[in-house]
């Protein structure tokens, strides 16, 4: 089979990375590979092996960490940046800072994961990253320990000098936190892959522990029950929800993830220096000292004697560590974590992007479990809708949006439809008016109506007055949201972007807008008559009367392209 593909294997110098780079280019003959990983001597070594293996494959080679700002992944080693040393430095930590809670746009220009997608624009993407220890183990339980102490130091000393230690200690625990990272990666890959044009978004991910349950005896060195492990296997299945809602997006690559359930091992067997943080371990001398009242966790290197460095031999495990005999046995040992090969997992990979129901596919399990619309709950709907309307006539109150279901626009177009209907009751009559008309009728229509506007208003709906030069309003507004802020500057580009958003926007330039959604809704519906049940579709419009739910749903449908695709 030749596939003929540009494929990106994020984590391609790691064990499975490294074994899914040889599966595609043995079994898929891609016309080029880019091994994306951490480390430059693996991404070289990768690429030395490969290129002998297979001279008809391009292999091209990236290192650096892709949650990043590609700006810090200089291949200078004299200026890259690691993330430890982003989060020692008050600049780089507000900028962080800014590339995970900041705007999202200027987030997607930085990125150098972004960068790389639309540098190579991949037929299909492998991410075997285990994003989940990326995120997971920054440690915020660490970060909140200490953010807190340092509070409690600045509060008890205000003139020490303690407030930029607070300030930074504040923004590595947000930093830290392990949601916001990942829905933010999650949201720029998959505008990257949109806008590369990428078929197959294949994720090896991982249960944070290795199959086995709350009883799992194995952390990464921290005592049991671990919370870091169960933040890991909690942003892990969080990163497979957010893979499924991607794996349901118009518009965007298919969605695979394979996990794997038990130990992925292993990389190789070798005697070499034990390191641990990135440093050597150090082979010292003992000694003996009686039990005091206390007992000091750490003490001076230089009081006992350094015999060198510590080497053993060892079972490499890729992301999982070094494991000496007793560790690998124990944790493979039956009924334990016991183990699975990068092989196998990936020779699964390639089936799957060959489109082979392997039965390992994560997110079509999901899928087909997963309890979708049912008949009965479409039959009730009409009759839901009736009894609204009833209370609403007995009452004379207007059921039309609370601004409580987002989006913002939700509410905005919900009002401005009703007003439609109140005034006019059918798209033809609102098409038999120009733009100029259906403004000076509405706007009559709510200075009439104290009730209709005040509903308006007291939900946090403005109605923007047809010159454009007034706003009526209520006690509150819900656009702009502007977090910490009373007060926002209004310039005319900011009235244009809250008017979309979320004003009930009376001009007559909005009324034309609605003009030209009726003029398409019409046209379908014309084209129903002759079709059967394939006139029905999400561009038909089936009445000529205004329904407002239905008329809003339309516009998601068809302006936002916000709508289910199963």
């Amino acid at each position: 089979m030749s596939t003929d593909e540009t494929f990106l294997v994020l984590g391609g110098g790691g064990m499975v990375g490294a074994q899914v780079v040889d599966q595609v280019a043995r079994n898929l003959a891609p016309r080029r590979i880019i091994i994306a990983s951490l480390y430059q001597q693996e991404v070289r070594e990768a690429v030395s092996r490969f290129s002998r293996e297979y001279p008809a494959v391009h292999f091209i080679g990236f290192w650096g960490d892709v949650f990043l700002r590609a700006e810090w992944n200089s291949h200078d080693r004299r200026r890259k940046i690691t993330r430890a040393q982003l989060l020692d430095s008050p600049e780089h930590c507000a900028e962080l800072y800014a590339d995970l809670f900041g705007d999202f746009e200027a987030a997607y220009a930085r990125s150098q994961l972004v960068q790389l997608v639309l540098e190579h624009k991949p037929n299909v993407i492998v991410d075997s990253i285990n994003t989940a220890t990326a995120i997971s183990y920054q440690d915020v339980y660490t970060a909140s320990v200490v953010a807190r102490q340092q509070f409690a130091a600045l509060e008890a000393q205000l003139t020490s000098g303690g407030a930029a230690g607070a300030a930074r200690a504040l923004d590595v625990l947000l930093i830290s936190q392990s949601v916001p990272q990942l829905i933010r990666h999650v949201l720029l890959i998959h505008r990257a892959m949109v806008e590369a044009k990428t078929r197959l978004y294949l994720k090896i991910g991982t249960t944070g522990t290795g199959g086995m349950g709350l009883n799992i005896p194995y952390t990464h060195s921290e005592d049991k029950p671990s919370a870091k492990l169960m933040t890991k296997t909690a942003v892990a299945f969080a990163q497979t929800g957010l893979l499924f809602l991607m794996a349901r997006t118009y518009g965007g690559p298919i969605v695979k993830e394979i996990k794997p359930g038990a130990m992925i091992g292993y990389a190789d067997i070798t005697r070499r220096t034990i390191r641990e943080r990135g440093k050597p371990v150090c082979l010292f001398t003992s000694r003996s000292e009686p039990l005091g009242d206390s007992l000091v966790l750490h003490q001076p290197e230089e009081d006992y004697e350094n015999l060198g460095k510590l080497q053993m031999v060892v079972a490499d495990t890729g992301e999982n560590g070094l494991f000496t005999k007793g560790e690998f046995e124990a944790i493979t040992h039956l009924r334990q974590m016991e183990f699975i090969t990068p092989e196998e997992i990936a020779r699964q990979a390639v089936l799957e992007i060959k489109g082979s129901n392997t039965g390992y596919d994560v997110i079509a399990a999901i899928d087909g479990a997963v309890m979708n619309p049912t008949y009965r709950a479409g039959y009730l709907r009409h009759f839901a809708l009736e009894e609204i309307a009833r209370l609403e006539k007995e009452t004379g109150t207007h059921s039309v949006a609370l601004g409580q279901l987002g989006p913002p626009e939700l509410g905005k177009l919900l009002w401005e439809a009703h007003l439609l209907k109140l005034k006019f009751g059918s798209l033809s009559a609102v098409l038999a008016q120009p733009a100029e008309a259906l403004s000076t009728a509405t706007f009559a229509l709510v200075e009439a109506d104290a009730n209709l506007r005040q509903t308006i208003t007291s939900v946090g709906l403005p109605l923007l007055t047809p010159d454009g030069c007034a706003l009526i309003r209520g006690p509150f507004i819900r656009i702009p949201e502007a977090p910490g802020q009373n007060r926002v500057p209004l310039t005319p580009e900011n009235v244009e972007q809250w008017a979309a958003k979320g004003w009930v926007d009376l001009r007559p330039r909005n009324f034309a807008r609605w003009r030209e959604r009726f003029n398409r809704m019409e046209r379908e519906a014309h084209k129903l008559r002759g079709r059967g049940s394939a006139a029905i579709t999400r561009q038909a419009y089936l009445s000529d009367d205004i329904s407002i739910g239905a008329v809003v749903g339309w516009i998601f449908n068809n302006e936002m392209g916000a709508y289910r695709i199963k």
